[in-house]
């Protein structure tokens, strides 16, 4: 942990289950309260097709920026302890949750421990995760695949699944 709140990571929230934005809301009011995270930026909601396991409802989905004291081990601690307390149990995976939050980025790290890959593994194949956050960071460059957000977003085939969420 360091003294201040200087680390910047970009935290993915998705919820296909009950009152899915209110998941959502409640998610970002946690981290709000918590004394080592401050909530900076939220890219707009979208509603989207599941991915992997199918047979599910659709997807909220959404990212959030945050500066943190926090390294990343227990930033995904405090993400953990945020899906247990909305409901989140892991039964089927890729299956239907209350909610999910997954760390994509910390600062400009890359870590490979269990349970926690940095920058996300998946996130530059997943639209729902890369059309929210290239609202935040569009040309921020993912070292990884040698592209920035914005042209990884525009390349996703399935981008077009990823329409803005607009409430009843």
């Amino acid at each position: 942990m360091v003294n201040k709140l200087g680390n910047q990571a970009f935290i993915a929230l998705g919820s296909n289950m009950g009152i899915r934005e209110e998941y959502l809301r409640k998610a970002i009011q946690l981290l709000k309260e918590h004394p080592h995270i401050e909530v900076c930026r939220e890219s707009n909601i979208y509603e989207t097709v599941p991915v992997g396991y199918v047979e599910q409802a659709a997807f909220l989905n959404m990212v959030i920026e945050v500066k943190t004291a926090l390294s990343p081990v227990p930033l995904l601690a405090v993400t953990q302890s945020i899906e247990l307390e909305c409901g989140r149990t892991r039964e089927v995976r890729f299956g239907p949750r209350t909610l999910d939050l997954d760390i994509l980025l910390y600062a400009e790290e890359e870590m490979k421990k269990e349970g926690l890959i940095i920058p996300h593994p998946r996130m530059h194949e997943r639209a729902f995760v890369m059309v929210p956050l290239s609202e935040l960071v569009p040309e921020r460059l993912l070292l990884n695949v040698h592209q920035t957000v914005k042209e990884i977003a525009q390349s996703l085939p399935d981008r077009e699944d990823v329409k803005l969420w607009i409430p009843n």
